[in-house]
């Protein structure tokens, strides 16, 4: 998964994906904001960049704290969350795929918030609106006039516009124009929102804590902050609590789910659960599947770390290749650690992974990944093993090739910079210069998260579309700009 460290600014950081951003609400509990602080610093791994808390107080009203990096290096002190009264609050963090990137403005930064006749609202959202330039622009024409550069700010004035009495009704009224994938988790002065876009392609949770309620991309952030967890905001739902009940609405058409299979491969905790099912026992079982489908003769099976360790596993448990860790993280690697002149950059993987010599060395190595993207630094990766001493290097990836770009919520680079879109899988091999290269098939993917026919071409229970190019809502304002889905193509 995206890791703590991974800021843009270090060398290594443009050859992975990332998920855009984590959302975190309470109400009903008292000091709601060291509660939220818990629980996005428990879905940090969703976005780095930056992160913003907003809470009510019947006294001091709505107050925003917005910072710049880390949870932990802004929602700590006393003198910023003394500035949040309330037992209400909801919380983002966040890594940009729309908007400013790589140079986040504070502007960009959630929640966000607006100030209605009923009332104010403060909204957070993950995922990505693929019909927001054209939302945009129909808005700024009608007169809106815009505080920040993110798709998310679209909703708050499509509420604005509408005229409906409560905000939730509004709320519901503008989601309804909005195309593309969004969990978000809002709140008024005293109610707590949750909603799920029909498709369901990103995660929210529900939980409970003593008479309070919990709102959260991820049960790990439910179990930080010891609630229980009760269940999953359907796709398609809204939940309105307030007053210590949960009320539930389907303000949209119902469709078939489709749910980012990408979450379970790589964006979600391993400590999480989605849909009822162990996320780290389902990378446990993609590497078992990906030793069935690609064996390989070596004496070496090692992770990736972090994010290929519970597939590494899998896979040697599978094949009976010992497991070892023949690859170290170095925890402490972090965006001001050192400034990045040529000769640091140049150093490039090195500063974050350091190879174990005595481990590798004249041994033939399985190296699990859980994806390639640009394939940059599984090239830096292969030197180190074979400067280490290493008689072989193998690589199997925990997942199908990344030939598609996601418009859904991940920062994915252009098409034509995927590997996987412009080389076959044994191009790719030569490209990185290993012994041999194997991915995991997509109906192997499939049966790892419990499809175990594999996947369904005509009604797939997954958004796979970086895998498949089978985009479930067509992403409008790509298209616009000339880009081109494999429906089309075809």
């Amino acid at each position: 998964m995206p890791e703590p460290d991974d800021l843009p600014g270090l060398p290594f950081d443009d050859d992975r994906l990332r998920e855009e951003c984590g959302v975190f609400g309470v109400v009903g509990l008292g000091d709601a904001a060291n509660f939220v602080a818990l629980g996005l610093h428990a879905l940090q791994h969703r976005g780095q960049e930056a992160g913003g808390i907003v809470t009510h107080d019947p006294v001091a009203g709505f107050n925003s704290a917005r910072r710049f990096g880390y949870v932990r290096d802004n929602f700590t002190s006393a003198s910023v969350m003394e500035t949040l009264p309330g037992a209400i609050g909801i919380g983002h963090v966040r890594y940009s795929t729309t908007g400013t990137k790589g140079h986040t403005a504070i502007r960009d930064v959630q929640p966000f918030f607006g100030e209605f006749a009923m009332g104010g609202c403060a909204l957070a959202h993950n995922g990505n609106i693929t019909n927001a330039l054209s939302l945009r622009r129909e808005l700024i024409e009608r007169g809106s006039i815009f505080q920040s550069s993110s798709d998310s700010e679209c909703i708050i004035h499509l509420m604005a516009r509408s005229i409906q009495r409560t905000i939730p009704e509004r709320m519901k009224d503008a989601l309804r124009r909005v195309e593309g994938a969004f969990s978000i988790v809002a709140m008024t002065r005293t109610k707590l929102i949750g909603v799920r876009d029909a498709l369901g392609v990103r995660p929210l949770m529900l939980g409970r804590l003593g008479d309070g309620w919990v709102l959260a991309s991820e049960t790990c952030a439910l179990d930080i902050i010891g609630a229980r967890f009760e269940r999953e905001v359907a796709p398609g739902e809204m939940v309105v609590i307030s007053e210590g009940r949960v009320e539930s609405y389907r303000p949209f058409e119902p469709r078939s789910p489709r749910f980012c299979i990408f979450e379970h491969v790589y964006f979600s905790r391993p400590d999480s659960t989605l849909g009822g099912r162990s996320v780290y026992e389902t990378r446990h079982a993609i590497g078992a599947e990906l030793a069935r489908e690609a064996p390989c003769d070596a004496d070496l099976v090692c992770p990736v770390p972090d994010s290929g360790t519970p597939a590494a596993i899998g896979y040697a448990q599978a094949s009976g290749v010992p497991y070892g860790m023949g690859i170290v993280r170095n925890q402490y690697v972090g965006r001001t650690f050192i400034e990045p002149t040529e000769h640091i950059r140049n150093m490039g993987v090195r500063l974050k992974l350091n190879i174990n010599r005595a481990l590798v060395a004249g041994k033939r190595v399985v190296l699990v990944d859980d994806s390639v993207v640009r394939g940059t630094t599984s090239r830096k990766i292969k030197e180190m093993i074979l400067d280490a001493g290493a008689a072989e290097v193998h690589f199997r990836i925990a997942s199908p090739p990344t030939a598609w770009p996601c418009f859904y919520g991940v920062d994915t680079p252009q098409r034509e910079k995927l590997l996987a879109a412009t080389m076959s899988e044994d191009e790719m091999r030569g490209h990185l210069g290993v012994d041999s290269l194997r991915f995991l098939s997509l109906d192997g993917l499939y049966r790892a998260v419990g499809e175990a026919g594999g996947r369904d071409p005509a009604a797939p229970r997954y958004c796979d579309a970086c895998f498949s190019g089978d985009y479930p809502v067509a992403p409008s304002d790509m298209i616009a700009g000339g880009f081109v889905t494999k429906a089309a193509a075809e």
